[in-house]
Parts: C-alpha cells; structure tokens; sequence
C-alpha cells in the first residue's frame, strides 16, 4: 500500500510540475504579426518602463524566469535559491519595431560589464541576460553584443551578458506590474538611490536609457 501511495503521489507530482510549465508557456499563444523577447535586466521595475514608452510595442510584463522552480514568488526569487532571474517579456510587432531596436534600447539600459548584479542590487537574480526564442533572434542578439564590445563604449571591461534559449516566462505579482506609474515617488527614490540612471550616463552619455 505504501509503495502504491508512493506511485500515485509521484505522479500527482509530475502532473502539477507538467501543468506549472504549460501555465507558465501557455502565454506563448501571440496575436498575428506579434512577436515575443525577453530580457533581465536587474530590477524589473526600471526595465519595464523603456520598453513600455516605444511604439510598436503592444505589452511589457514583468516576471521571472530562468530557473528550476515553478512558479515562484518574488520573496523565493529574491533569496537566490531559484535560479530565476528577475525579467520583462516584451510582446512587439516586428512590423513597427525591429528586434534590433529592442535589442539598443536593452543595452542603454542596463550595465553590461558586471556579473550577477546590476547598480545596487547584487545576486544572480539581478544578472543580465537575454532570452532568445528563436535562431534569429540569436543570431541578432550575438551581433549587437559582439558589435557593443567592439565599440569601445565599455573600455576594456568585457561584456558579462549571457545569451540564452528562452525557459518559461513567469509573470511576477500584480502590484510588480506598472509599479513605475503606480508607486511613482518610491520608484523615482529608488532609482536615484540605486545610482542607475548616473552609472548609464557615465557608460553611455547622451544614448542612456532611463525612464
């Protein structure tokens, strides 16, 4: 009996992680002439705003993904423990914006140069990372970092970003969502308290993102 307990409990188990990856890529269904990127950036929060503000973009989500657990939390994410790095999904129409231009405002927006932390916050849940859904965009990711890294914006700092097939995407809690507008005051303090927007000026001077 226990044996069989230990089956049909198992099984229950690998049901419900079967149906967490099918919850977290059911949203892989996309409207006609939309595409999808992805992209971790450090805080969600500064990352959802540039993109949101372009035309051609049709939604910004913010989430995480890149880890082993199902549908985590953002207090699991934020202990490290998951594997999971904070992200935005980007829903676009590659006929008004190109994933080159996603790819430029990405780049202005965070810093490229510093392993598993982003300005203030530090651990791998704050690292850089571009997600690819396909061998194009790929292709186009490696480009555009290979073309940074020759620019010479960076000076001989070396460019940490990695450059991964996307996993499922998990969209964070509500209140994460549009937190730029909703907690407007809180997010402006933290930004300048984090030293983003001044580390972007410093990297990029007048082509730095911010929002």
């Amino acid at each position: 009996m226990r044996r069989l307990l230990a089956v049909l409990l198992s099984c229950v188990v690998v049901s419900m992680a079967a149906v967490s990856a099918q919850a977290a890529e059911g949203d892989a269904k996309l409207e006609p002439g939309t595409a999808r990127a992805t992209f971790a950036g450090g805080c969600f929060w500064c990352m959802e705003a540039p993109f949101r503000k372009l035309d051609g973009v049709v939604a910004v989500t913010s989430g995480y993904t890149g880890g082993h657990v199902p549908n985590p939390t953002y207090r699991q994410v934020s202990s490290g423990q998951t594997g999971h790095a904070e992200a935005i999904e980007v829903i676009y129409k590659p006929a008004k914006i190109s994933y080159d231009k996603l790819l430029d405002v990405f780049w202005h927006n965070i810093d490229p140069t510093t392993p598993e932390r982003q300005f203030c916050d530090s651990g791998n849940q704050y690292r850089t990372e571009i997600f690819v859904h396909d061998a194009t965009q790929k292709k186009l990711a490696e480009a555009s970092r290979a073309a940074l890294q020759k620019s010479g914006v960076l000076g001989n700092a070396q460019i940490a970003t990695a450059i991964s097939d996307a996993k499922p995407f998990y969209a964070a809690e509500e209140y994460h969502q549009y937190y730029y507008r909703k907690q407007e005051l809180r997010y402006r303090l933290y930004r300048e308290q984090c030293g983003r927007d001044q580390r972007l000026q410093q990297l990029y001077g007048k082509k730095a993102g911010g929002e």
